[in-house]
């Protein structure tokens, strides 16, 4: 039977990461995904420079993954109750396409010396000495980077996000909105609450356009496409397709064992504002890294996850738990377009592994009418 050090289902940005990390460990690494890439992938192509970051610590070059496309230095927010704030990051964001991106970054992982196979698992049988994919293939360790419908988290016996703790979100493509170069925008709702519309510039004339809000909420397409419309009125957008997002709030427990995580697969998306991107990478990352320590590699990632994450986990269940108050959104919104630390603060947690900050919190208070 065909071996591998380490095995990873999913070749998106969690698996490339992982297998990069794998791969600076030493590790052989295959890499199996049921498409060939360049394949398309539903999703805002927002990329924060954290995530960036956590690639050039596995020795990718940040610039040959966003070659071609402008930064967006600039993010404008508007409140349910229809507070704004424009400002600028303390980095730009990058967006590019997903088609790109994850083909740009599987192809870094390959130049490392990982292979890629198109394959889509079907079965994974963990056992005492490896982990058997197929009847055909054994992986010392497995890591299931295989997105929100993810088979590796239903072997492991692992339900989804209950209704609640899930988002559905539909994304297209349509020209730039009015005076939007380098600017993200950000539109949320009081209506189907919490939901929110987002435009993010390619640097090409096009921008990336959606609307999510929970499935919980009774979402259907045509619901979809209205809260697109009624928030970015005048957006005809082309090739609208849609993805269901688990939020961090529903996360389940990484198992111990030869079976990790990460990505969505994990449920690691940003319940305040669907972020992925760099919760996929870094998970990925360290999800490759624990592979090394084989039958204890679960343990290892948990504890990984837990020192990296779990405060801003906390904090961002305690922010979504808070934002069920429309108003308390407008003060936050309000307190940010008042004060840049304030405004960066909201950004870091809603984009990348910032906390709840004290700051933000009594700011938030004096704004609140």
């Amino acid at each position: 039977m065909e071996h591998r050090d380490v095995v990873v289902v999913g070749g998106g940005p969690a698996g490339a990461a992982a297998a990069l990390a794998a791969r600076r460990t030493g590790a052989s690494v295959l890499v199996l995904d049921r498409a060939d890439f360049p394949r398309d992938k539903v999703c805002g192509d927002g990329i924060a420079p954290e995530a960036l970051d956590v690639l050039a610590g596995l020795g990718v070059d940040p610039g040959a993954l966003t070659a071609g496309y402008a930064p967006a230095p600039r993010l404008s927010l508007r409140s349910p109750g229809g507070a704004t704030v424009e400002r600028a990051t303390h980095r730009p964001s990058s967006v590019v396409p997903r088609e790109v991106f994850d083909a740009r970054l599987l192809a870094a992982a390959r130049d490392a010396g990982a292979e890629f196979r198109r394959h889509a698992v079907r079965t994974v049988t963990p056992g005492p000495d490896g982990v058997v994919v197929d009847g055909v293939l054994t992986a010392g360790v497995l890591v299931g980077a295989d997105g929100a419908e993810s088979v590796v988290r239903r072997v492991l016996g692992l339900a989804r996000n209950p209704d609640d703790r899930m988002a559905v979100a539909l994304r297209g493509y349509a020209p730039e909105l009015p005076r939007q170069a380098g600017t993200q925008v950000l539109v949320t709702t009081e209506q189907r609450w919490p939901a929110y519309a987002w435009s993010f510039p390619l640097g090409d004339g096009r921008a990336n356009v959606g609307y999510g809000e929970l499935v919980s909420g009774g979402a259907t397409r045509a619901g979809l496409i209205e809260g697109l419309h009624r928030l970015l009125p005048g957006v005809e957008p082309e090739g609208l397709r849609a993805h269901r997002l688990p939020l961090s709030t529903g996360r389940p427990r990484q198992p111990d064992g030869r079976v990790l995580l990460a990505g969505d697969a994990a449920s690691l998306i940003n319940p305040m504002t669907g972020e992925g991107i760099f919760y996929a990478v870094l998970s990925g990352a360290l999800a490759g890294s624990a592979a090394a320590a084989g039958a204890g590699a679960g343990a290892v990632h948990r504890r990984a996850l837990r020192r990296r994450l779990g405060g801003h986990h906390r904090s961002a269940s305690a922010a979504s738990w808070i934002s069920r108050w429309p108003v308390v959104m407008d003060a936050a919104f309000r307190a940010a377009a008042a004060d840049q630390r304030v405004f960066d603060d909201v950004v870091a947690l809603g984009l990348a592994d910032g906390r709840l900050t004290a700051r933000t919190l009594v700011a938030a208070a004096r704004h609140l009418r």
